[in-house]
């Protein structure tokens, strides 16, 4: 957000449609997140503000600009594989939740086994060189990260 106000004072909407549209509309953040995170910055002398037409217009100070000139450039998904892999981890959270809310104890058993065999692959997918040549049978715990809690059904 202080890099959007590099470009002139701007209220919370402007700010969201400049994140918006640097994301090429692939995020936008809510005024739920943005507003709070203005008062933080303008509690910590990074950026002040005032009403402006009935809005209020928030401006970097000397430490806000500094921060923001220190601050990285956010990496956004814009590759198109990259997005398409994200649009498919969200259709899949979808049916699992499908699965969750009005699936059969057996269901969500399956469910669960499915789910638990496609996180090893695609952990192994990154831990071979070769790709494909990986089979959850080989997958140790090492290979997956951390557990989530729960027991494999294996």
């Amino acid at each position: 957000m202080l890099s959007a106000l590099t470009e002139r004072p701007m209220h919370g909407y402007e700010i969201i449609g400049v994140l918006e549209e640097r994301s090429g509309g692939r995020w936008r953040p809510s005024a739920g997140s943005v507003y709070p995170t203005l008062q933080s910055f303008e509690d910590e002398g990074l950026v002040t503000s005032e009403e402006v037409e009935g809005k209020r217009v928030y401006a970097l100070t000397e430490a806000g600009r500094a921060a923001a000139a220190a601050t990285p450039a956010p990496q956004v998904w814009v590759d198109e594989e990259d997005d398409r892999l994200r649009r498919a981890a969200r259709g899949l959270m979808a049916a699992v939740q499908q699965v969750g809310l009005i699936g059969s104890d057996a269901a969500r058993t399956e469910a669960y086994a499915i789910i638990d065999e496609t996180r090893r692959r695609l952990y192994r997918l990154l831990a071979d060189d070769e790709p494909g040549s990986g089979t959850p049978e080989d997958t140790t715990e090492e290979d997956i990260g951390p557990d989530d809690g729960e027991e494999s059904e294996e």
